[in-house]
């Protein structure tokens, strides 16, 4: 069964670090865009970060000059740097991947990882 594993969430004091990783497992090939999701409390899921197969990432504003995007030399995982945390970071990180069966677009979403910045 395909599914994109996360680890690494928790609590930290603001000004901490934290480091995401997400493994995808199973039936997941060719994997295109692997990237970080974020929901805040009572928030809609927004982007945080995204790395295609050939190297390209993009950040959110949020994200830019804190958070590091990498995935794997198996291209299977990615990882979140997370530094200079601040309260705002505070919610659950989902891991995201996209793959192609020809011109069929599938979407996986991981569990979800909490952190928690406190002040």
């Amino acid at each position: 069964q395909a599914q994109l594993v996360e680890s690494g969430g928790g609590l930290v004091q603001a000004g901490g670090s934290l480091r995401l990783s997400c493994a995808a497992s199973g039936n997941i090939f060719n994997i295109g865009t692997m990237g970080w999701y974020h929901q805040g409390p009572g928030k809609q899921r927004e982007v945080v970060a995204t790395i295609t197969s050939g190297g390209t990432i993009n950040y959110a504003d949020s994200a830019k000059g804190r958070f590091t995007i990498a995935r794997g030399n198996a291209k299977n995982t990615v990882y979140l740097q997370m530094n200079s945390l601040t309260p705002e970071d505070t919610g659950v990180y989902y891991c995201y991947a996209d793959t192609y069966v020809g011109v069929v677009k599938y979407v996986y979403w991981g569990q979800g990882t909490q952190v928690t910045v406190s002040s």
